[in-house]
């Protein structure tokens, strides 16, 4: 494969001419001199959050490789425009051709085009690098299982979850000349033998540069075998279930985006409103970066990016963790982040509509477990949540969060049984550990009622971890608090909430 020749076909040629006979608030912008300058600056890849962009520039002097490709990045600034653009170094720049496919919510892991390993690899496809404390790690080509290319080009995008791969290229199955084709993370890091998408979405001519938006369900990709405007027209589709091969029929996303030229590359951040790509057109010297607003139509569904600190319970100090997120409801891990080394900051981005369970996990710790309802957003939203580890010592106490009880009830509701698993294994993996489960309630009823209740709700923490769990009784008590020992206020819903819990107390270790 050859990543250079890869590279050429990832330029996005618009026509200012057409967008503003469409509609007059969708004219592209130029990101303006400190992005764009005298020479090629191409393959835009935007940052979740849409603070860093992230691109390739061709044939400057200053680049690690003398006049080859390298990735460069930008900042947007306080007053919203892009800061003077800055070469990212090595190791991410080498003297091959070096360009950046996807770039993960947290900001800590990047999916780049393999100019890392042996350049006489027939088959080299993607590698993957991750923020240290002292920059970015050395990359390292990912490991598909059974992966080959017929085709001379290929691209590549990394879901947001970081356990789910598209890419563009030619197999023996493919319909016509490069399909796209789906690949997931396994346990041990590899990645399964690329699946080829269906019919639907795959023609019998080339797909090429797909785009996965935020919301893990809408694609964006390039086809010259649908019909358009142009010899290549960008398209989307959704996704219809979860085999990633049932897919709605795809939509031309028309005159405003698509030229009678070759429209073949497109990416947007997590609002959905702006998509970023390359026009030659109005430029300061060769290809040049623009955006241009999506009408509503084209956006993808909306989607919840959470920021905060994941910082030690005891000190506040900031830990770099694994972030874990799930389904709520059934405990199915969707997606796999990371805290940034230093300062312990992390971004996730969910999809709206559903209930999620969310967790730091480093060793050593247990997980302070978060929980959000998503299932009334109906647009962007940005949202803060500092998570907690809690050391493992004596003394150290560690709040369940995502353990549940009807009103007045004290049976664990089925969903509660994923953070109970979580917290069996931690048991397991330290023997000596011995544990009060202390249950509490808000100042709502009687003293006597609210005893009752916390000592019932704590007494079926208990007897889960004992029999399903097969943890020592002898490890363990319970006790009830009722309301003598609140963490907030009782004067407001929030406060009651908070007072309202079960936690776990580190008595030996």
């Amino acid at each position: 494969m050859s990543f250079p020749a890869a590279l050429v076909v990832w330029v996005l040629i618009s026509s200012s001419a057409a967008f503003a006979q469409t509609d007059t608030t969708l004219l592209p912008i130029n990101l303006g001199p400190n992005v764009n300058g005298p020479y090629d600056d191409i393959l835009p890849v935007i940052a979740p959050d849409g603070k860093t962009l992230y691109f390739c520039r061709s044939h400057d002097p200053n680049n690690v490789g003398g006049a080859r490709q390298d990735i460069w990045y930008s900042e947007l600034q306080a007053d919203g425009t892009w800061g003077v653009a800055k070469n990212i170094g090595p190791p991410l720049n080498n003297r091959d051709n070096n360009y950046l496919c996807s770039i993960t919510p947290d900001g800590n892991t990047v999916l780049l085009g393999d100019s890392y390993a042996d350049p006489k690899m027939k088959h080299r496809s993607v590698a993957i690098s991750h923020r240290t404390a002292s920059g970015w790690s050395q990359p390292k080509s990912l490991q598909i299982e059974n992966y080959f290319n017929n085709n001379r080009f290929g691209e590549f995008t990394l879901a947001n979850d970081g356990k789910t791969l598209i890419m563009a290229i030619e197999r023996p199955d493919s319909k016509g000349g490069k399909d796209l084709y789906i690949s997931f993370r396994q346990t041990d890091s590899s990645w399964s033998e690329p699946k080829n998408m269906g019919g639907v979405v795959n023609s019998i001519g080339h797909e090429a540069t797909p785009f996965l938006a935020s919301d893990n369900s809408t694609l964006y990709f390039a086809s010259d075998g649908f019909g358009g405007f142009g010899a290549f027209d960008v398209f989307v589709t959704r996704r219809l279930d979860s085999t990633w091969t049932l897919w709605s029929e795809p939509e031309n996303l028309g005159s405003s985006i698509n030229t009678a030229g070759w429209d073949l590359y497109y990416t947007i951040s997590a609002a959905g409103d702006f998509a970023y790509y390359v026009s030659y057109n109005n430029s300061y010297g060769a290809g040049d970066i623009f955006k241009i607003r999506l009408p509503e139509s084209k956006r993808p569904r909306p989607v919840v990016l959470i920021r905060g600190r994941v910082l030690n319970k005891k000190t506040l100090e900031p830990i770099e963790a694994d972030i874990v997120y799930e389904d709520l409801l059934t405990g199915k891990e969707l997606g796999i982040a990371r805290s940034s080394p230093g300062t312990g900051e992390y971004k996730i981005v969910l999809p709206a509509g559903s209930k999620y369970g969310f967790r730091a996990s480093a060793d050593s710790f247990i997980s302070v477990n978060e929980n959000i309802d998503l299932t009334g957003i109906e647009e962007y939203t940005e949202m803060h949540r500092d998570l907690y580890l809690v050391p493992i010592e004596r003394g150290s106490v560690a709040q369940l969060n995502n353990i549940f009880f009807d009103y007045n009830k004290w049976d664990l509701r089925p969903e509660s049984r994923f953070e109970l698993d979580r917290f069996v294994e931690v048991l397991r993996k330290n023997p000596s550990l011995k544990i009060e489960i202390a249950g509490h309630t808000d100042s709502v009823g009687s003293e006597s009622y609210n005893l009752k209740l916390s000592d019932s709700r704590a007494r079926s923490v208990y007897d889960y971890l004992t029999t399903v769990g097969s943890i020592e009784a002898s490890r363990m008590q319970s006790t009830g608090y009722g309301k003598t020992r609140p963490v907030a206020t009782n004067s407001t819903p929030e406060g009651r909430q908070l007072n309202r819990r079960v936690e776990i107390i580190i008595l030996e270790k």
